[in-house]
């Protein structure tokens, strides 16, 4: 029976705990950090730094001797050759068991070897690089699906504000129109603008789902997820103040594709070396030690591996004359790359410092037509005041109250949308000053 309570207990809790995990809402710090773990690319990108890692570990490796055993055993009928005494022996099974050991090394070789190290080296920080990068660009990604959907979110809750005014003016003006007041063209007129405001809602509504799609999609969150974003507090919205470009470039330039960038062309000028060392002459040190033992011979077997012992050493020299022109064309390819890799560079840092002059101009240009949406939404609401007095006391027909509503809240929905546009650039210049997106 106890035994009974203890499980449904357990139970109990483990679905009141799953029921708290899927109601609990999702940050825009959550909503990245979970990209972080399970994003698909990041995850490929973070393969590939694997994989040049351990290629490099395999350059280094490669300086270190070589170091191989073989050994073999045969058997031979017929007529075969008596070892011992060189004599012909006919139709007598011989066995014969040999091993041998064997190692190479390359003394020298123009540094290609040194050098493939380090262009290993480099190609994995080129590919950590990438995947900071590519978290980076995630990030920026999800946080303007995260802004969107906060947005429209923002919008829904005024249409739905506007349905419930409009509901209300509806009863109003259907109680003046009963009372003689007003004709019942302007009762008409109200419903008409009602039936608007719920096809507006709607389609607000598939906004907001549509957008929170687009993130959850950004997040590859499985279907069966039940996603529901945190709304945070903004707060007065900042006012932009200006950002001295050539400082907000300056600290850029830490930025992964700067980096990866630098991180090629130092690739490229390594290789350049390997293409040259391949020109020079390479020499190599090998050893090796053999021994065998034959039944065709007199002895033990421990004692002819003893006797028959084979050490030896040796010295190669290899001088490269002429190639048909690869290791010439090679070079200059090589030298062509390493040209690549500084126009790259300075094209990246180009495309840098203009992104950033275009953020710094947009953030502006947004905060600007934000404080005038502002204005004219504060002027329109004062308007729109003074003209719902005059249509509830019969002063004004309802075409001129439907204008003036509509006019407002346009007003409206153009500031929500300015505020936003400008929060996500405050954010894009958050991020080439180095500081983590967050709300």
């Amino acid at each position: 029976m106890h035994s009974k309570i203890n499980a449904l207990i357990i139970i109990l809790l483990s679905s009141l705990a799953f029921s708290a995990h899927a109601q609990e809402k999702w940050s825009l710090e959550r909503c990245i950090d979970y990209a972080f773990d399970n994003n698909l690319q990041i995850k490929q990108q973070m393969i590939s730094a694997e994989q040049s890692g351990n290629a490099y570990m395999q350059s280094r490796l490669a300086l270190l001797p070589t170091l191989s055993f073989s050994g073999s055993q045969s058997m031979n009928w017929g007529r075969s050759v008596n070892l011992q005494d060189l004599k012909i022996i006919e139709n007598k099974l011989t066995q014969a068991t040999s091993a041998s050991l064997s190692s190479n090394i390359t003394a020298f070789s123009g540094l290609v070897k040194i050098n493939a190290i380090k262009r290993n080296r480099l190609q994995q920080q080129i590919e950590r690089t990438n995947v900071e990068k590519l978290k980076n660009e995630i990030s920026i990604s999800i946080a303007q699906a995260y802004l969107q959907v906060l947005l429209s979110m923002e919008i829904l809750d005024s249409y739905r504000q506007s349905l419930e005014s409009i509901a209300s003016q509806e009863k109003r003006t259907a109680i003046l129109v009963d009372a003689g007041s007003q004709p019942y063209s302007d009762l008409l007129d109200i419903q008409s603008q009602l039936a608007s405001e719920r096809v507006q809602v709607v389609t607000a509504e598939n906004q907001v789902t549509n957008n929170k799609l687009t993130l959850s999609q950004l997040l590859d969150l499985p279907l069966n997820e039940n996603f529901e974003i945190e709304v945070p507090n903004l707060g007065e919205t900042p006012e932009f103040t200006g950002e001295d470009v050539e400082a907000l470039y300056m600290k850029a330039l830490t930025l992964p594709q700067i980096q990866s960038a630098k991180y090629a062309l130092d690739k490229s000028r390594v290789a350049l070396d390997i293409a040259k060392g391949q020109r020079l002459p390479s020499i190599g040190i090998s050893a090796g030690y053999g021994t065998y033992y034959s039944d065709s011979r007199d002895g033990a077997f421990l004692e002819q591996f003893k006797d028959n012992r084979n050490p030896s050493v040796g010295i190669s020299l290899s001088l490269p004359i002429f190639e048909g022109g690869q290791n010439y064309i090679g070079v200059k390819d090589a030298r062509l790359s390493v040209n690549s890799s500084e126009i790259a560079l300075q094209s990246e840092k180009q495309t840098l410092l203009k992104d950033i002059q275009k953020a710094v101009t947009d953030a502006n240009g947004y905060y600007q037509q934000y404080v005038a949406a502002k204005a004219n939404e504060t002027s329109l609401e004062e308007s729109f005041r003074l003209v719902e007095q005059k249509f509830n006391v019969g002063a004004l027909n309802s075409t001129d109250y439907i204008v003036a509503r509509t006019n407002l809240y346009k007003a409206k929905s153009n500031l929500s949308q300015m505020k936003y546009q400008y929060l996500f650039h405050l954010k894009i210049l958050d991020f080439y000053k180095g500081k983590p997106l967050t709300l």
